[in-house]
């Protein structure tokens, strides 16, 4: 039997896709094994959001060169946003790789196993999308994006949105329960978008509707959400119904509107915090995650200095902080120059991380003493360790197998990153 393997980089999207690209092969015959050198298909699911990102992907597509040159049999998949729709460039940039396809195109994968040595009757007409014994699962609902933010190049790579069936979305998550999955996150570039490419009256709050009915399922969550699509009914959804978690990720990306402006963002900082009064006004105690770019061209002090103060009057949960970097064919790499030195990037990021720190502490501190329910996702070392509804990680000590169960945790302590704690008898 063949082998496979998946190098994954990247958002949660590949991640997810990752999983169906496993289901997709092993559905035609390969089977799965960790060590690179032992597969006889290599599977490189990319990302090119962030430099640092692409600079990864380049490294292990060279790195698979030499490999092809010690066993010339091997074959390379290349997926991810580093695949737009000049296949023949790529293919002439990196002769080393098999076969190239954007993601989510997964049937087309599926032809390509056909026509190199696949038995035609092993491709199957649907694929049933497992999970491994995970409790956890990303689930893609809509693929591309038609925002186009100055400084992002998914939309791209990725292409317009495409919204999945609500009947094959509740097929993958049922099929996922089965498997011993508690709790589904949905995804899309934009998540909110989902549905309006479908039937009339179809969209975000409809899907969680119909999916929330699913026997077994836990929990639910979705992201990412774009502040100008967060509707009013969509948030009444979230608080009516009592699987859907209290927790969602809104990108701020930066609290000055000229910025945001010059992002193609669609919102001002008032409104966005208009947003995320509603909110909480419709559930109290929600965790709110977000996005901050710092360093965006011409970015002044002052207007850093707005992005700031907006964190403090939020006062977010979590914040995950990216410094600007120019991303090719991008509208910001067309139109601005990166002129805001690596230093001053640097120490932004650095600042916001202090603040966000001190906030997240005193978010976190209250906890203390207190029952938290915790799905558990895995084991590190001599500790047990989930999330709660609210996302918030916490570790404890346990003998008996909690994978994959709902633990009540009374929490003994408290940290800006994560709780500890001991099961409650």
């Amino acid at each position: 039997m063949p082998k496979y393997t998946i190098w994954t980089i990247g958002c949660q999207m590949n991640k997810a896709e990752s999983r169906q690209i496993a289901d997709c092969l092993e559905a035609v015959g390969y089977e799965y094994t960790s060590i690179l050198q032992k597969a006889d298909l290599v599977v490189l699911n990319t990302c090119v959001v962030r430099q640092s990102a692409e600079n990864k992907a380049l490294g292990m597509l060279g790195y698979m060169r030499g490999t092809k040159r010690d066993n010339p049999d091997k074959c390379v998949v290349v997926t991810g946003c580093l695949v737009d729709s000049q296949t023949q460039e790529l293919k002439k940039r990196f002769p080393q790789v098999s076969f190239f396809f954007k993601p989510g195109a997964h049937q087309e994968l599926l032809e390509w196993a056909r026509q190199n040595s696949i038995p035609e009757h092993s491709i199957p007409e649907n694929i049933h999308y497992s999970n491994g014994i995970k409790p956890t699962a990303f689930v893609p609902i809509i693929q591309g994006c038609n925002n186009f933010c100055s400084y992002c190049i998914v939309p791209y790579r990725r292409g317009r949105e495409q919204s999945r069936s609500i009947e094959e979305i509740v097929i993958e998550v049922a099929n996922l329960i089965s498997k011993g999955v508690k709790e589904v996150t949905l995804l899309g570039q934009n998540v909110n978008s989902y549905g309006h490419d479908l039937l009339k009256n179809t969209d975000l709050s409809v899907l969680l509707q119909s999916i929330h009915t699913i026997d077994g399922l836990e929990r639910i969550r979705f992201l990412t959400n774009h502040p100008k699509n967060m509707s009013l009914k969509l948030i009444e959804t979230m608080a009516h119904l009592d699987r859907v978690c209290e927790h969602i990720t809104i990108p701020l990306q930066s609290g000055d509107d000229a910025i945001l402006k010059a992002m193609r963002r669609d919102y001002t900082a008032k409104q966005y915090c208009n947003l995320v009064d509603t909110i909480r006004s419709y559930i109290p105690g929600v965790a709110i995650s977000t996005d901050i770019i710092v360093g965006f061209p011409s970015e002044t002090d002052g207007q850093f200095d707005q992005t700031m103060s907006l964190i403090k009057q939020i006062r977010f949960d979590t914040v995950h902080i990216a410094a600007y970097s120019p991303r090719q064919g991008t509208v910001a790499c067309r139109e601005f120059e990166d002129n805001v030195p690596a230093e001053v990037k640097r120490a932004r990021v650095q600042e916001i991380e202090a603040t966000q720190t001190q906030i997240a502490n005193e978010i976190n501190a209250p906890l203390k003493g207190t029952v938290v329910e915790v799905l558990v996702e895995g084991k590190k070392q001599s500790k047990w360790y989930g999330r709660t509804r609210k996302d918030k990680l916490v570790f404890f000590e346990g003998r008996e197998n909690c994978l994959g169960k709902l633990v009540n945790i009374s929490v003994t302590k408290t940290s800006p990153w994560a709780l500890q704690g001991e099961v409650k008898n």
